[in-house]
């Protein structure tokens, strides 16, 4: 069964800390062994794995790609967000990440991000789980 976890971004370029919402739908779903797999359903957003302790991480990361992918450029697509696009698609719009004891399993200084690009909007992150559950 495919559960949802719904994100509202507040900004254009944003990376939003979906750890916590994460391991909720795990715990609901009754996981105790196996992958949940994460998926984005939109093509200017993405998600990731990285630091979570300090935000100027996330920062420098959007710093970089805005560099890398600037808002304005000679760019032919009509509705003016190629930009989104890219840093989606380099970004990308997948993540699995293994459960352990009912747990994520995540390094000390790793979360969970939802990276949006083409904000503020409301957006979900689809979750599927695939492994042992707690009888019921």
């Amino acid at each position: 069964m495919v559960r949802y976890i719904n994100v509202k971004s507040r900004a254009r370029t944003e990376f939003i800390d979906i750890t916590e919402k994460v391991q909720e739908v795990v715990k609901e779903a009754g996981a105790v062994s196996g992958v949940c797999f994460l998926y984005a359903p939109h093509t200017t957003a993405a998600v990731t794995i990285n630091e979570g302790a300090d935000p100027s991480v996330q920062r420098d990361i959007q710093t970089l790609l805005n560099k890398l992918v600037p808002f304005e450029g000679d760019y032919h697509h009509r509705e003016g967000n190629s930009s989104a696009h890219i840093k989606a698609s380099i970004i990308g719009i997948t993540e699995n990440v293994l459960v352990e004891e009912g747990r994520l399993v995540l390094g000390t200084w790793q979360s969970i991000f939802f990276c949006e690009f083409d904000g503020p909007r409301h957006r979900r992150v689809a979750l599927k789980f695939i492994g042992d559950r707690k009888s019921t």
